[in-house]
């Protein structure tokens, strides 16, 4: 796959060994050393890289690693593989139509908050959705924090964007808390922008968070079918994904 850019940016898919070490420092500077946390060797690595494709987001002009994220093309019993099966039970998700793309580990660098670095990281999964045959996205998104009193009121307001049953996600992990009956906020919460982001696109949440001690957050299952974006917004991804290939 070609690289896109935009800007003074450039996403391309990992090529070698070096590049991957690259992500996993970003990561671990994002997951671990910016929430007070550190791992001795300065990465944060699983056994789920080695099956993962990894893109990598980088400032043109400086070199720096500005963001990066990792992505499995799945479908039927091959969800078993991915990340988010370690929590929740996939089964009725094997049944989709269509292959599925797990996206996970999505980090931006804590220093930079240019919005074309995030255009840009959506419109080279547009293209891998595209070129695929891709039915629907999903992955766990994280809120910072494993306390579920802490996010109790955020996670009471996406009760309204629960899974359509016949895809909904059942229960996994022995530490998780339940969406029903949470008390939302008088005001509206602030989310984790790739839960905003899954959510403006009509994406769905399960019905229950897992509390993650190891990884310190609080995720729910998240997932949005291709065919119900929004067509505007479907057609701007797919606008910038073309003018960054040229």
């Amino acid at each position: 796959m070609k690289p896109l850019s935009r800007g003074r940016y450039i996403a391309r898919l990992a090529e070698a060994e070096a590049d991957l070490v690259r992500a996993q420092r970003l990561r671990h500077l994002a997951f671990w050393a910016g929430r007070g946390r550190a791992r001795a060797d300065g990465r944060d690595a699983d056994g789920h890289d080695a099956l993962c494709r990894h893109v990598l987001i980088e400032d043109r002009v400086t070199g720096d690693l500005v963001a990066c994220y990792r992505v499995q093309i799945l479908a039927g019993a091959g969800l078993e593989r991915s990340y988010a099966a370690q929590f929740y039970d996939l089964e009725r998700l094997g049944r989709y139509p269509a292959p599925l793309l797990e996206l996970g580990r999505f980090c931006l660098h804590p220093d930079r908050h240019d919005p074309d670095i995030l255009r840009l990281a959506w419109a080279l999964l547009t293209r891998m959705v595209d070129e695929a045959g891709v039915g629907m996205l999903f992955g766990c998104s994280s809120f910072p924090g494993a306390e579920p009193v802490r996010h109790a009121p955020a996670l009471a307001s996406l009760a309204r964007h629960l899974a359509p049953p016949v895809w909904q996600p059942g229960p996994r992990a022995p530490d998780r808390i339940s969406l029903a009956g949470l008390v939302p906020a008088p005001v509206a919460p602030d989310l984790p922008p790739l839960l905003r982001s899954y959510l403006a696109m009509g994406g769905w949440v399960s019905d229950h968070a897992v509390i993650d001690a190891q990884m310190d957050t609080l995720h729910v299952l998240t997932a949005v079918e291709i065919a119900t974006i929004p067509p505007a917004r479907a057609r701007i991804l797919r606008m910038i994904a073309a003018d960054a290939l040229g």
